[in-house]
């Protein structure tokens, strides 16, 4: 087997794995375009799809590998696009997941691995999938503590956390948290927390996806309101679209991985993804 990696500076694979090299560029139209340095019978892809740009480069490498002669590909997404947008809101927008599924499917993949999904709506839509946990990434960052309080921050979260509770063996309360939207606009009204004297212990809130990080701070004041030590995220996909700013004042630490792009700072810290998995 041989490993070709997309996106450049993401080698989420072991380094021993003998790699393609290929090339991209754009043509003076604006298509993207890309050309490979080798192939294999079996080949694994890595890839960050963060624009349409990579989506097409995944297209493009599928068929330059099948035109030489590789018979099993597999591939490596780790954030799926448009697991967010698994349902239609209102009349005349498309099902985005669907339509991403479907070009995936197209390309007759034998794996498709993805990370921490969102949404298991995309687990039906996608042929041949395997879903990587978080498992690994939470234990990493939990290895060396103890007396401390997981919290879901809102029901979506509530079935995941308690299969990760599972799977750490923790055996204390989860915090359970809820949050209330205005429907005319979409924004947080309130945050509920089931629990009133957290009692100084630390607090992991555990997630897929923070994009601007309201959810999180709305839950991090309500924890310490309840005397709540340090509260700190673990989330698998930094998207962080609003930066910092919003974050810093409520919440302690930040934990996620390399899925994405490669986040680090004072505040975050980054843990990569060839440390996690194994495939």
């Amino acid at each position: 087997m041989r490993v070709l990696n997309l996106s450049t500076g993401f080698n989420p694979f072991q380094s021993s794995i003998e790699e393609i090299e290929s090339n991209s560029f754009l043509f003076s139209g604006g298509e993207v375009h890309i050309k490979l340095q080798g192939s294999a019978d079996d080949v694994l892809i890595s890839t960050r799809l963060n624009d349409s740009n990579d989506i097409m480069k995944l297209l493009l490498s599928v068929d330059a590998l099948r035109r030489s002669g590789t018979k099993n590909i597999s591939v490596f997404i780790p954030y799926l696009p448009y697991a967010r947008q698994d349902r239609v809101m209102v009349a005349g927008e498309p099902l985005s997941i669907k339509v991403m599924c479907n070009l995936i499917n197209s390309c007759g993949f034998e794996k498709v691995y993805v990370y921490d999904v969102h949404s298991e709506v995309s687990l039906a839509l996608l042929e041949n999938c395997e879903l990587i946990s978080n498992y690994s990434l939470v234990k990493e960052v939990l290895k060396d503590r103890t007396d401390y309080l997981l919290v879901s921050p809102d029901a979506g979260a509530l079935k995941k956390i308690y299969k990760l509770a599972e799977a750490l063996n923790y055996t204390d309360d989860i915090v359970l948290c809820n949050k209330v939207r205005d429907v005319s606009n979409g924004r947080i009204k309130q945050i509920t927390v089931d629990q009133d004297d957290l009692q100084g212990k630390d607090c992991f809130i555990i997630d897929d996806i923070c994009d601007g990080g309201a959810t999180f701070v709305g839950v991090a004041k309500e924890l310490k309101k309840r005397n709540a030590g340090k509260v700190s995220l673990i989330v698998s996909h930094g998207i962080m679209s609003h930066g910092e700013t919003e974050l810093v004042d409520w919440i302690d630490h930040i934990y996620t991985t390399d899925s994405i792009k490669d986040l680090q700072s004072a505040l975050i810290s980054r843990i990569s993804l060839s440390d996690l998995i194994q495939l």
